[in-house]
Order: structure tokens, then C-alpha cells, then sequence
């Protein structure tokens, strides 16, 4: 590495949410980390929709990010093995969105995408899978091809093509401001190889701490994400909201109950037309209130 990369490297990378996204562009490919409803980077979506950018292409282990950017017809096409808000199996929005065929989508079995992150990861065109023979993957993706292994087993595999990203967005639990991230929860989501996958990657955190606070917070492997794969870092407290973000909090069930069934104009209007990610925890804050 040289000295010129380990300075950047070592640059405070703090940003806000609209300073990432004034990064983005329209027509960009956008990886979204975490799974389902779950340590997904809202904030930074709640973001995006409050600006212009739009004809995206999303790849994404598919949850309320998608569901959002789907209603809002930011999404031109969706490279996903899924899109669920867990506790409720199917994202209303994103079933609403492509029934009207308001997106085109690439759906990849969950270990074909997997290795498709990891292709990306190591700037290889594609990676060969056993994943999707047999299967309707290989229909509904007519684009896809088989390749022969070269050795003495002749076996046909499918090829997984890279997925490439021009920008990711991923939330974790703590952050230093060089970059380095650490979640606490029991699952990493592949938010390291989103980073890593991308041309940029964008983290944003429940807290900044020191970057010797991230030794003592978890064991080793809980340090994910390094600085050397990151862009920029937003502190955004309850920004995974409405997902879980554990151990910091779980996912806002009836929140999500209350997206899930309220009439997109109706639910974009109450809580996404403030001109702040403030505007909007205050929105969620004011419901869960009248609930009392």
C-alpha cells in the first residue's frame, strides 16, 4: 500500500446522509446490505427517495428497501433472490410494484446471488455453481449460462455473472470514522462483500466510537467491514428503523404492520415528506404516541 492510499485510508470519511447521496446518480447500480427486514440501511434509502435520483438498478437480499424504492418508481430493474418483510413473507410494496411491471427483475437463487457478491468482491466476470440446475432460475433468466468444468469431471455448472455495483449502502451497529465497522447482531447479511463488491460503499451506524472501542465491543470476526472498502460513514441512530438492528433494537413490528397495510400515498405522505431523517423519526415517534 502506499503512503498516499494509507492517508486516505486514515481519513476521517464522516459524512451525512444527504452528502452520500449527493454522490449517487440516477442510472447508478445500488447494492443495498442487510436481509430482509432486517439491519437494513433505511436512513440512507429515506434519503435517497427524498432526492431526485431515480431508474436504478438494486441488487439486494430484498426487504422494506426494496418495498420503498419500488412505490416511489425509482427502480428500474431488481437483482434479488427475494424481497420479504420476514415477519410478513412477501413485501406488499414490491408485489404491488411488479404486478404492474413497474421494474424488471433478475431473480437468482440465494446461493447463486451469494456468489455473485463474491465474484464482484474479487473483480472476476463470474463464479461456477451447482445452485439453479434444475431449477425455473435458469427459465426465468434466460441470460444465464452453463459452463464445463475443465477438469477430468466434465461436471456442467451454472455460470453466476459478478454483481458489480456502482455504489453500496449497508447499516451497522458501530463505526469508527475512518471507515471501520462492526456489527453485534448474530448475522453479518454479506455486508462486508456489498462493500466490497462496489466501486463505492457508503456505512451508516447506530454510534461512532473510537476505533479501539470496536476491540472491546465484540470478538475479531465482529469487526466486518474494513476502512480500506469504505467510502463514507453516517452516524444514523435508529436509522435501520423500521428493521431490526439487534442488539440495539428489534425490528418495529407494528410500524412495520402499519407500512405494510397503509395505501403507499397515504403512508409516503405521513412519514417520508419531511425534509429530514429527523422530520421522519419524529413522524414515527408522533404515531407510536396515538397508540397509547
Amino acid at each position: 500500500m502506499s503512503d498516499k492510499t494509507d492517508r486516505a485510508d486514515r481519513a476521517d470519511k464522516t459524512l451525512t446522509p444527504e452528502e452520500v447521496v449527493g454522490q449517487l446518480r440516477s442510472g447508478m447500480t445500488i447494492g443495498i446490505g442487510g436481509w430482509g427486514s432486517r439491519r437494513k440501511p433505511m436512513a440512507l434509502v429515506r434519503a435517497l427517495l427524498r432526492s431526485e435520483i431515480t431508474d436504478l438498478t438494486v441488487i439486494s437480499y430484498g426487504g422494506p428497501d426494496v418495498g420503498l424504492l419500488a412505490a416511489a418508481g425509482r427502480i428500474r430493474r431488481l437483482v434479488a433472490p427475494f424481497a420479504t418483510l420476514d415477519s410478513i413473507p412477501l413485501e406488499p410494496h414490491f408485489r404491488a410494484a411488479r404486478e404492474r411491471a413497474a421494474f424488471t427483475l433478475t431473480e437468482l437463487d440465494e446461493a447463486m446471488f451469494m456468489w455473485g457478491l463474491h465474484a464482484a468482491a474479487n473483480r472476476l466476470p463470474f463464479l461456477p455453481v451447482r445452485a439453479g440446475l434444475g431449477s425455473d432460475v435458469m427459465r426465468v433468466n434466460p441470460e444465464l449460462r452453463t459452463v464445463t468444468s475443465p477438469y477430468a469431471d466434465g461436471e456442467e455448472l451454472v455460470a453466476v455473472p459478478a454483481l458489480r455495483m456502482d455504489a453500496a449502502l449497508v447499516h451497522l451497529n458501530r463505526a469508527d470514522r475512518l471507515g471501520n465497522a462492526q456489527y453485534l447482531g448474530p448475522d453479518p447479511y454479506f455486508d462486508d462483500l456489498f462493500c466490497e463488491a462496489a466501486d463505492a460503499a457508503y456505512v451508516s451506524c447506530e454510534r461512532l466510537v473510537e476505533t479501539a472501542e470496536l476491540a472491546k465491543a465484540g470478538p475479531p470476526q465482529s469487526l466486518l467491514v474494513s476502512r480500506h472498502s469504505v467510502t463514507g460513514v453516517v452516524e444514523t441512530p435508529n436509522g435501520a428503523h423500521f428493521t431490526s438492528c439487534v442488539p440495539d433494537h428489534d425490528r418495529d413490528e407494528a410500524f412495520q404492520k402499519l407500512y405494510a397495510t397503509t395505501p403507499w400515498p397515504e403512508f409516503a405522505a405521513r412519514f417520508l415528506s419531511g425534509a429530514s431523517e429527523h422530520d421522519y423519526q419524529s413522524a414515527v415517534r408522533t404515531w407510536h404516541e396515538e397508540q397509547k
